[in-house]
């Protein structure tokens, strides 16, 4: 039997952001959540999305939820965060629940800062901008 697999999320697959329904409608949400270390995360690129950077001790802890997800959905997320392309990739991190519970390691999705161009916020604790362009509203 496989075990769990957990991944925090803090941007636009949150619950009530564009990729929610088509990445986690059907995940089992855990609760808020928060990094336990600090972590840059902002608004960049074009499309106006949210990037963390694998740079464990910079910017802020940052605040988003947690989920438990089979095999299939963590491969339509890897899909969604295009990783395999450069710049793309997940690693697990320690994520803390917001009020009480127990921390674990949990799968988080970064960016390399070459895609974050232009940058459009400073480092954030939690992702609410709402200029985010969905792929199926992009004009290439």
């Amino acid at each position: 039997m496989e075990r769990p697999q957990f991944v925090f999320v803090f941007g636009t697959l949150k619950k009530g952001f564009p990729l929610h329904r088509r990445g986690l409608a059907h995940a089992a949400y855990l609760g808020p959540y928060r990094t336990a270390r600090n972590y840059p995360m902002l608004v960049a690129g074009p499309w106006f999305a949210p990037m963390m950077f694998h740079e464990p001790g910079s910017g802020l802890r940052v605040s988003g939820e947690l989920y438990e997800v089979d095999p299939v959905t963590l491969e339509r997320l890897d899909r969604m965060e295009s990783i395999g392309k450069p710049g793309n990739f997940r690693r697990r991190i320690r994520v803390v629940p917001r009020r009480h519970g127990r921390s674990c390691r949990a799968f988080a999705y970064f960016k390399a800062r070459f895609l974050a161009v232009p940058v459009h916020t400073g480092y954030l604790r939690s992702y609410e901008d709402r200029r985010f362009v969905p792929p199926w509203r992009r004009e290439m």
